[in-house]
Order: C-alpha cells, then structure tokens, then sequence
C-alpha cells in the first residue's frame, strides 16, 4: 500500500503543477493583452517568454524574497506592478523595497562585510563594478548563467542587447551585474527662451556670439550670466541661469563622482572611462588590475589643476547664478525644481526625471505647454576647457541587478527568475515607456518611442545618437566604491560651507583616498582580500614630475575661460540623425 500511497501523492503533485501552469499561463495572458504592451516581441513570442518562466519556476512555487532598490519611477512600477504580475504568474512572492540611494549602497556594503544574506537580490549602481570585480562577493553572472544559474536563465535574455553591457563588465570580461536601468546625466535648458529672437539678438549683441546650446564651459557660464543678470524677468517672473545643489549630504558625494571632474576635462582619454587616469582621479595604467593613487604626487588627478578648477565653477555658479536657496538643496530638491519654470539652464540633470518633467501643466509643472509638450529640451552636455576628444563627456547611471554568493543557492535562483522578468522583452518596452530609463537598443528604436519622441525633449533622440557612448558610470580604476565614496561629500561640502578652498578640499580628498587605498593593499598583499587586484601605490614624487607628462594629469592652462561656443539645438538633433 504504501508505493500506491506514494504514487498517488506524485500523481497530485504532477497533477498540481500542471495546474498552476495552466493558471499562470491565463494569467501571463492577461497581462500581456491589458499591460505589457508595446513590446519588442509578437504576442505569441511573449506568451513563449512566459511559458518559459511558468516551468523554470515551478521548483520555487510559494517562496517568498526579499530584493532591494532606490527610489526612482522605474523601481517603483516594479514594485508596484511587476511583483504583482510576477507572482501571479510564477507563483513567486516579491518583496521589492525601495529606499534612498546611499541605504542601498549601505545595505550592499553590510551584506558583503557580515555574509549575512539581507537581501536576495539587489539592483545598486555599476558604479560597484571595480568593488564587485575585485572582492568576489557577487555573483559572476557570465559563469552563472552557463553553470549553477543556466536552468534560470532567460534563454531570450539577449545580454547583448543591453546598452550598459560594458559598463557592468569587469577587467576580467566576465558580466557582474545585470542593467535594470539607466539614465544619463545632460544638459536641460528652456527651448522656448533660446527661440526667442529678442533675448537672442540682446545675448548676440552682449557676448558676440548666438545662443544656443553650449558646446563648452565658457558659454554655458555666459548663458548662467545672460539670464541671471541681464535678462532677470521673463512673463513677470524673476529667472535665473543655473540650477544645482550644495548641500553637506551623501548626494553631493555623488554629484561630483558622477563624472564632474570629467566633464571638465580631467582624466584620460578613453571609453567608457579614462586610462590611466578616470573620472574620479585614480590612476591605474593600462593593462593592470591595481589602482596607483589618486594624489597628483602619485600619478593621480584628484587634486590637479582640472579637477580644483571643476570644484571651483560648480561653487561660482551655485552662488552667482542659481535661486536664492539652492546651494543648501540636497538632489531630491533641486532636480524637481525646475519644474517652477524659473531657470534657464542646468549644466548637470539627470534624464531619470523625464518622467517628472513631461508631467501635465495641470499639476503644476510650469515647463510644458497646455498640450503637454515641453517647452524645454535635453542635450550633450557642455565640456570644460580640459577636456579633449577621446574623453568620456558625462555620467551614466545604470542601475543593475547584483546576486550575492552569500544568498542561498535556491533564493538566489528565484530571485534571478524575478530579475530577468523585470528586464525580459516581454515586459521592458512597458517599463521604458513608464519609467523613461532605457536598457536595451532594441527597445529605443522601436515605433512607439518614434511617435512619443516630440514629447520627451530629446531623450529619444540622444539614445539612438552615436554619442551616447561618451557618457559612462563610475569604472573599473574605483576599487572599492562604499570606502571611497564617502569621503568626497565630506571633503567638498566644506567649500561649500567656505571652511576649505577648492584646492584645499581636493588635496584633502586626494590625501584621504590615497590613505584608504593604502590599507587596502595591505589588505590584499596581506589576505588577498581583493583578489589580487587592490591598489599598489605609486611612491610620491614631486607634483611637477607628473604634471603635464604624457599620461599624467594635465598641467594649469593659462586661460580657462576660453571663446564661448554654441550650437543651435535643431542643428546637433539633424547631425545625429545623419549618423
């Protein structure tokens, strides 16, 4: 009796499984006909993705995970929507948190340090990606999917389709982290203003030269100016020239290690980040695993003449030209701003508020016209006078899925089911259209992102451009982003307190960074704690020997403030359609 007992409780099991797969097929169905729409895919391609997901999680029916975000539109239509649509066709239970950026990045770090699995899953910045490469404690997604994680993998998940790819990719070439999504960070200004052929003619007959969208420094500084000083009321209403924020907090740390320095020009020439010398000022030569320092003494630019010269402007101008009050905004205040319709420009905005701006003029947003267009546009941002062809000119946000090997083998399985959903080509098209933060190229040159283009001020038009490359995350020269990161915040928010000048605060910053990486490769030479590949350090040497020296970080111009450049917006738009 007892073989009979356990067939039966087989043949139920079977008999269940087969039943939830036909109910989670009904219910992918729905979904795909009432909210996965547009998508890349036919509807019975769809349907074939979601088959796939039904059967591969048949094994984890009724668990419940925990998985972690920040607080964006996209995460949360994640949360929101897709836990649901997931559940109800896997079986799987989502929790998908949403917290601030810097908790994220403090619960990644506490994870690695205590092995304690917190999280089954996280989506936290590439910015991690030289952390992650380094100390081993994420999973190596391209040996996953080909190993312990290829019965969960998306055989239609088409990793090369994803636009941050390389961004994700460690110096080993192997795949850390999966992009979940991206934004980048351009220049804003108001289209309608620029247009106006009085405040052109008054600007052309005070600077000589047309006002357009600035392609350096100089003009940008001259438009913050222009409109701040000169122009001052528009429809009744005082306007300035430049919008940004100051305060002491963790995002001001991310503020200038989001591509700052480099978009004045520091650094080295190379994509997606500079060799030998990035965007934050690291040195770490071209073949090699190990950052040499970031003091100019060491080889680093951290405290060079670009990078005390970036510091400088961003505290000129938030003084000068933005709204009484910003310099003591945080990033959550300031970016929302500019929806009062009262700036004219923004050197430094990320495309992850599109959403926010294309908002109807009906709840207060005073930048779109009575039909919902923008009267505002997103362009390349300018470049400071160090910069030079072959740089990265800005930052890339791309936020990515990131498996821990210290989460239990079945939870991380599960979890990577619940990753790949939120990516798959069956529901990313949606997402992209309602987060407006797009990871695959197959999803921006589709149809529906063509018609919605006039309404996105640009977006469309710079992610299907040729230069979208030039803007990249934080790589693979940061060795260890939560240790380092905090202290830039610290360091630069004293300028803006007027404690420290910029140079004080950027030979502070480069010192107290060279000392972290110090301890770090003791670490490493001591235990191997980052596989090898933590810093070795330059020995220092004078500043003067490294300066201005091939494949050192550039010497002080003479002029920093050369001729002020623009270029019509229509104009750039036609050049990258001719590409």
């Amino acid at each position: 009796m007892k073989w009979k007992f356990m067939l039966t409780v087989a043949t139920a099991a079977i008999v269940g499984l087969a039943s939830h797969s036909q109910a989670g097929m009904a219910e992918a169905e729905k979904w795909i006909n009432d909210e996965f729409q547009p998508s890349t895919l036919s509807a019975d391609e769809q349907k074939a993705e979601m088959d796939w997901f039904i059967k591969a999680a048949e094994p984890f029916q009724g668990m419940e995970i925990n998985v972690l975000s920040e607080t964006i539109p996209t995460h949360e239509y994640e949360s929101k929507v897709l836990t649901k649509a997931f559940e109800e066709i896997t079986g799987i239970k989502v929790n998908h948190q949403l917290l601030g950026e810097g908790e994220v990045v403090q619960a990644v770090q506490t994870q690695m340090q205590t092995g304690r699995n917190l999280y089954d899953a996280y989506i936290n910045d590439s910015d991690l990606i030289g952390t992650h490469s380094r100390l081993q404690l994420a999973v190596n997604l391209t040996d996953w999917m080909a190993g312990e994680g290829a019965d969960v993998t998306l055989p239609t998940l088409d990793v090369d389709d994803f636009i941050g790819k390389s961004f994700t990719t460690g110096p080993d070439g192997k795949l850390y982290q999966l992009p979940d999504q991206q934004f980048a960070n351009l220049y804003w200004f108001r289209y309608d203003w620029f247009q106006r052929e009085d405040l052109q003619k008054q600007f052309k007959d005070l600077y000589g030269y047309d006002l357009g969208v600035p392609v350096n420094w100089s003009a940008y500084e001259d438009i913050a100016e222009f409109f701040t000083d000169h122009v001052k009321e528009i429809d009744g209403v005082r306007v300035y020239g430049h919008m940004d924020y100051g305060k002491r907090a963790p995002d001001l740390g991310w503020r200038m290690t989001d591509a700052w320095l480099s978009m004045a020009g520091a650094g080295s020439t190379g994509l997606p980040n500079g060799r030998p010398i990035d965007e934050w000022g690291i040195r770490m030569e071209e073949g090699s695993c190990n950052p040499a320092g970031a003091s100019v003494t060491r080889g680093g630019g951290t405290n060079g003449p670009a990078a005390v010269y970036a510091i400088r402007k961003w505290d000129e101008w938030l003084r000068k030209y933005a709204p009484p009050g910003a310099a003591d905004y945080d990033f959550y205040q300031s970016l929302p701003a500019l929806a009062q319709g009262n700036v004219a420009q923004q050197i430094f905005w990320y495309t992850a508020f599109t959403a926010t701006m294309v908002a109807p003029k009906s709840e207060g947003n005073n930048t779109v016209d009575d039909s919902g267009t923008p009267l505002w546009r997103m362009a390349p941002s300018p470049h400071g006078p160090y910069w030079v062809e072959g740089q990265k000119l800005g930052y890339q946000d791309a936020g990515s899925w990131t498996l821990f090997k210290s989460t239990p083998t079945d939870r991380a399985k599960a979890a990577w089911l619940y990753a790949q959903f939120t990516v798959s080509k069956t529901v990313s098209l949606k997402k992209s259209h309602v987060g407006l933060t797009i990871i695959r190229d197959s999803d921006i040159r589709h149809e529906s992102f063509t018609e919605r283009a006039p309404k996105l001020g640009g977006l469309v038009e710079f992610y299907r451009s040729p230069d979208r490359v030039l803007w990249s995350p934080t790589g693979v020269n940061v060795p260890d982003y939560p240790k380092l990161a905090q202290l830039w915040w610290q360091n630069i928010g004293d300028v803006n307190s007027g404690a420290f000048t910029p140079q004080e605060a950027m030979d502070r910053l480069a010192g107290e960074m060279d000392q972290v990486m110090a301890r770090m490769q003791q670490a490493d030479e001591r235990a191997n704690t980052y596989g090898g590949c933590g810093p070795r350090l330059n020995d220092e040497m004078a500043a003067s020997d490294w300066l201005g020296k091939p494949n050192g970080p550039k010497a002080k111009l003479e002029n920093e403030k050369p001729q002020g450049e623009t270029i019509p917006y229509d104009e750039l738009v036609a050049r990258w359609k001719s590409n």
